[in-house]
């Protein structure tokens, strides 16, 4: 349960002030012996903690999803072998998994989703960290919209899709090689873009160092850049900014109902 779940359970009568005060007297963290679960971080960030699988011993693994899932109704991992994900389905039935992305998840029922990002890639070959990036942001409650296959190479392409990426609150630009993707969009949209370097292309490239290097000295303004492949970081960045966004404009239609402005 979270706060508010509890504090409205004790309300109405449900749960017991002895009942309330044992969660709320709950270390904020579950002491595995090989991992301290942050119980809390939901209650903190607004962000539940997620499963990083890869490396991970596979009893470690179990019991971990198996924690989170008792704690929150679903989890999110990331990173994911097809062997983890065989695992874990043998426990979790209804766990599903993304070989694309590598994301292994159980997501809640009636999920709502808010708000609008973007996400682009420069090829069909950065589409594994870009569904890394937009299924993160779509686990945390973001609607997102995919335009793939758009690199400067052929620069028409982006421009037909121009409309859909400026009315988004927010950019994840996915390229490898040059990485030149994310300053064109700089150079194009009114809000922040998340450039995310991915590892493809030939030697030179250097495993992505050159885009992620191409990205951090873009001339474009409004540019922010994650590590190389890190779809997950791009995508809870993202969330993080369409929230404020969608904050912004839920608080801008209350004020114009309240000095009775239609809308």
């Amino acid at each position: 349960m979270e706060t508010r779940e509890v504090l409205s359970k004790l309300k109405n009568g449900e749960i017991s002030i002895d009942e309330a005060e044992q969660f709320f007297r709950r270390q904020p963290f579950e002491e595995m012996g090989y991992a301290k679960l942050d119980m809390h971080r939901r209650v903190r960030s607004g962000f539940a903690e997620v499963i990083y699988c890869s490396g991970k011993a596979d009893e470690h693994l179990l019991h971990i999803f198996e924690k989170l899932y008792e704690q929150d109704g679903e989890v999110f991992g990331t990173r994911a072998s097809e062997h983890q994900y065989e695992l874990i389905r043998e426990r979790f039935p209804q766990v599903q998994y993304d070989p694309v992305s590598r994301i292994l998840k159980i997501t809640g029922k009636d999920k709502k989703l808010e708000g609008r990002i973007a996400v682009c890639t420069a090829g069909t070959a950065d589409i594994p960290v870009a569904e890394e990036a937009a299924q993160t942001a779509e686990y945390f409650g973001t609607r997102v919209e995919r335009i793939y296959d758009v690199g400067v190479s052929g620069i028409h392409r982006l421009l037909s899709r121009l409309d859909v990426i400026q009315e988004a609150n927010c950019v994840v630009a996915v390229a490898g090689m040059e990485g030149a993707l994310a300053s064109v969009l700089g150079g194009l949209v009114d809000k922040p873009v998340i450039a995310v370097p991915t590892s493809v292309g030939y030697g030179a490239s250097l495993n992505g160092l050159s885009a992620l290097l191409t990205m951090i000295n873009s001339c474009a303004n409004g540019i922010a850049v994650v590590n190389i492949d890190n779809g997950y970081g791009a995508g809870y960045m993202a969330t993080q900014i369409n929230r404020l966004a969608v904050k912004t404009e839920d608080a801008e239609i209350t004020a114009g109902n309240e000095n009775g402005e239609e809308r």
